[in-house]
């Protein structure tokens, strides 16, 4: 397999890691990759364009982490909770995209109370749920819009607070 492309430069958050991905593979196998990185407590949002490639993200790092079930799009449920298989955390994914505004009316996952044992996935979770630590991992991807079938993708690993603050995004990747 290609090698992910990537470049690390410090910030006061952390750091922040630049990657570029060539196909929905290559995109899978960096989840699977970020997977290695996370432990129960972590918050990972996940922020693109529709089709940018989260959910495929997501699938890789269920795949990982080593949890149950397909890993899908949650879209219509909101929320899904993907067991361990083995000793690890549970996977919890969530699509925030038809939620409006921000944490109150997301209370209903109870985030809060999963967040401690378990990764929580929140694609479309800008501006909506950073208040439930400030210990989280922003991953952005953009990519080409309009009618195209680029499938390169330019993604961003922004780490914040003191659990990020000492991880190197790229050494994995």
């Amino acid at each position: 397999m290609e090698e992910l492309a990537t470049s690390q430069t410090p910030a006061p958050e952390g750091v922040t890691a630049e990657l570029t991905v060539t196909s929905p593979e290559q995109m899978q196998e960096l989840g699977r990759r970020l997977a290695k990185l996370l432990r129960a407590g972590d918050l990972v949002l996940l922020n693109g364009e529709l089709g940018a490639g989260k959910t495929t993200l997501t699938r890789g790092l269920g795949e990982g982490m080593g949890v149950r079930g397909a890993v899908t799009s949650p879209t219509f449920v909101i929320a899904r909770v993907h067991p361990s298989l083995g000793d690890g955390p549970p996977l919890v994914h969530v699509d925030a995209y038809r939620l409006g505004g921000g944490l109150e009316e997301m209370e209903d996952l109870d985030l809060d109370v999963s967040l401690p044992e378990s990764v929580v996935v929140v694609e479309w979770g800008e501006g909506k749920v950073e208040e439930l630590t400030e210990d989280r991992l922003h991953v952005t991807i953009h990519r080409a819009v309009g009618d195209t079938t680029d499938e390169v993708r330019h993604v961003t690993l922004a780490g914040f607070g003191e659990r990020w603050a000492q991880v190197d995004l790229g050494a994995p990747l």
